[in-house]
């Protein structure tokens, strides 16, 4: 399929620039220009990294929505929009999916800045229908007359914000067409009692009579191949313009057209960068890694002690978690589908029940928990254990920035928010946040595999307990977490300038060590907080508010508030003046 791009002869996409050419293509040119579409998503993904099977299982689908509805006119929401590379690529942005320059320029989900054919930016799950019921009422108030169309599946379903939007959506009255992709996949595979009607109705083609679609009011139509251009376009003609909810149920492969993606659906949901040829990765995905550390910790205690319970939210691979390693850890993982505020207040009730919970979450994703950690964990203080991955400023899209979790839930009460600073203080902690069962936990998983460079304590109990690792004077630096490193090298650095600075692991996110910041006063003139994380409503302003009264000076150190979107890490650490010069050179500024 890649001759296509090497040879450099594109017959039919090179003459699409808007969904306007997709009309005028005969049922077979659409077959070819399929082929071209699946050349350009795997010549992306290969090189870049991104979202194959997904893209890869849409494509006939988009094709038939293009050639049905006219957009922007019409407006298509897509779910998680991790299905929409074939969408951009008839939508004028061929060149993100061909050409180095083009690649830089576009997300890998949809954007309404790149292009009057996207309304919304969206990279978290189970949100379209929510979206296109607010388009369609919109336009009902508004008098227009317009389809709305939202595209979920791929295990969106299982979110509970899906199900609200499919609540709402089948009274709105009115035009909205709800197409679920029904791959038999979510990431890894579908969880939940939902997914097994769906299993019922592709078993009868649709026709059983347990309906969960029609129960709740949709006209329903059911796809035996979605992946048939000419299908997809009889049922979407036959719902143009409808005048009340419906659901499209197309059944399609995912993957299809790459068959390494095919047969291992769940390594190919996203893939780094790879060998066409081969499927191999072309980067080095070996070393030591604290999804391997997280694992081979917790399936240990699992064999002593079966109360230990794992929780994932539909994501069980970004954590290493491999089918091989869920057979290992049976009943006591659970995978509660994407839908981690069930898991949150699952993990409280866990703990209540007299288990170990143990929660495993990105970053980006605890954001759809708030009401949870704070409602049904935090109120009644009951000891479930989470883990926080991938909290660090990044050079993520704007849908994935992990900066958050820190302002987030640390200021929620009761809560014990730590930030390990090596592998042997992120174990000693996870120990101790098992066994206690005075306080939930979070711990922010470190960024990198580091050793200790001082005794790691095996006891968390005596709270906001700050460890001073190295004593100086007049300059204390407070290195939280990830960001511990950091702080090292500046302490190193102001040393060869003269200035013998304090060096101090706060490991406590959640909480402040009175004594010691008051200890400070003594022979300190500067005390400066270093967080891999937003500073507003951070971990900086509660030393910042604690020093408010006195003549101590304060600078800390993070991101701004600010949504970036792809920006270079080197380049978010000059803007915020993370780099160990400009911190230097603010602190002699200070104290000199």
């Amino acid at each position: 399929m890649n001759h296509i791009l090497t040879e450099g002869k594109l017959t039919y996409l090179e003459h699409i620039n808007s969904p306007e050419d997709v009309k005028k293509l005969s049922e077979q040119e659409m077959k070819l220009a399929a082929d071209e579409i699946r050349t350009a998503i795997l010549n992306r993904d290969s090189k870049i990294g991104g979202h194959v099977g997904p893209n890869l299982g849409v494509v006939e689908a988009t094709i038939a929505l293009h050639y049905v509805f006219d957009t922007p006119k019409d407006k298509i929401v897509y779910d998680v929009s991790h299905q929409c590379y074939p969408h951009k690529i008839l939508t004028g942005r061929r060149d993100g999916f061909l050409t180095d320059e083009g690649m830089a320029k576009i997300s890998g989900y949809t954007n309404q800045d790149e292009s009057e054919h996207d309304f919304f930016k969206i990279g978290h799950t189970s949100t379209s229908i929510s979206l296109a019921c607010g388009l369609a009422k919109a336009r009902d108030l508004k008098g227009e007359k317009h389809n709305v169309i939202a595209l979920i599946g791929d295990g969106s379903i299982s979110g509970g914000e899906a199900l609200e939007g499919f609540s709402n959506a089948a009274v709105l009255g009115s035009n909205i067409i709800i197409i679920v992709n029904d791959n038999e996949m979510s990431i890894a595979e579908n969880q939940g009692g939902l997914y097994t009607n769906l299993r019922l109705l592709r078993e009868t083609d649709g026709q059983a009579e347990c309906n969960m679609f029609k129960a709740l009011g949709f006209d329903y139509h059911y796809v035996a191949d979605g992946n048939s251009i000419s299908q997809m376009i009889d049922v979407l003609q036959k719902v143009k313009d409808t005048n009340k909810p419906v659901v499209i149920h197309m059944h399609t492969l995912k993957g299809k057209g790459y068959k390494y993606a095919e047969e291992n659906q769940e390594k190919w949901h996203w893939n780094v960068p790879f060998d066409l040829e081969s499927g191999e990765a072309t980067i080095d995905m070996y070393g030591e890694n604290y999804n391997d550390i997280t694992y081979n910790f917790l399936n240990d205690k699992i064999k002593k002690d079966k109360d230990v319970v794992v929780l994932t939210a539909g994501t069980p691979g970004a954590f290493g978690m491999t089918p091989e390693r869920r057979k290992e850890l049976g009943k006591n993982l659970v995978d509660v589908g994407i839908a981690e505020e069930h898991a949150v207040a699952m993990s409280s009730a866990l703990a209540k029940g007299g288990c170990k919970p143990v929660f495993c979450v990105w970053s980006s994703f605890l954001q759809r928990t708030y009401d949870q950690l704070s409602q049904d964990l935090a109120i009644n203080n009951n000891p479930a254990v989470i883990l926080v991955y991938a909290g660090a400023i990044s050079s993520m899209d704007v849908t994935h920035l992990g900066c958050f979790d820190i302002a987030m839930a640390s200021n929620i009460p009761n809560i014990v928010y730590l930030a390990p600073t090596n592998k042997d203080e992120y174990l000693a902690m996870l120990e101790w946040g098992i066994e206690q069962q005075s306080h939930p936990v979070i711990i922010r998983v470190p960024q990198q595999v580091n050793a200790a460079v001082a005794p790691v304590a095996q006891d968390y109990g005596e709270l906001n307990k700050y460890q001073v690792v190295r004593q100086g004077k007049d300059v204390a630096v407070l290195a939280l977490g990830s960001f511990f490193g950091l702080g090292e090298e500046v302490v190193a650095q102001l040393k060869e300038q003269g200035i013998d600075a304090t060096l101090i692991n706060p490991r406590y996110v959640s909480g402040l060590d009175g004594k010691l910041l008051n200890d400070l006063k003594a022979n300190h003139k500067l005390v400066v907080t270093l967080e891999n994380g937003v500073l507003n409503g951070g971990f900086g302003e509660k030393i910042a508010r604690f020093y408010g009264a006195d003549d101590m000076k304060v600078l800390c150190y993070g991101a701004r508030k600010e949504f970036t979107d792809r920006v270079p890490l080197a380049e978010l650490y000059q803007r915020y003046r993370l780099t160990v010069p400009q911190i230097v050179d603010d602190v002699k500024r200070v104290i000199l």
